[in-house]
């Protein structure tokens, strides 16, 4: 995994900071499921997906950069930082994974709740 985080370069950072914020609202909702809580849960998600694409943006940009510094021959070379880059934005998945797994878990929990069970906008119980 180290190896994995050093290659994907300075853009793991941000995503490993966003993530772990994820990680933390979706468990947060998990433990107490409250509606309130959805637009922090999003919002964290957008913010680990973003970090996730511009940590891959900055990787691509990065290695077609020092394209013109390559033998002509060994132009391919920018295949490999294509797929460093990726990391990044594979890196952002799994913490989106997990936190989804763990908003679902909040999710069957509010469902089960009498809280849960009214439909919207109708009151009904």
């Amino acid at each position: 995994m180290h190896e994995v985080f050093r290659v994907g370069g300075f853009g793991m950072w941000p995503t490993l900071f966003f993530g772990l914020l994820l990680l933390g609202v979706a468990g947060w909702y998990a433990a107490r499921p409250e509606r309130r809580f959805m637009p922090l849960l999003v919002s964290a998600g957008l913010m680990t997906l973003l970090s996730g694409l511009l940590g891959f943006s900055m990787g691509l940009v990065n290695s077609l950069l020092h394209l013109g510094k390559v033998n002509p021959d060994d132009r391919y070379i920018w295949l490999i930082g294509l797929g460093e880059s990726l990391y990044n934005v594979v890196f952002a998945l799994v913490f989106l994974m997990l936190a989804a797994i763990a908003a679902s878990v909040g999710a069957w929990r509010l469902a089960r709740s009498p809280a849960g069970r009214s439909t919207f906008g109708h009151g009904v119980a």
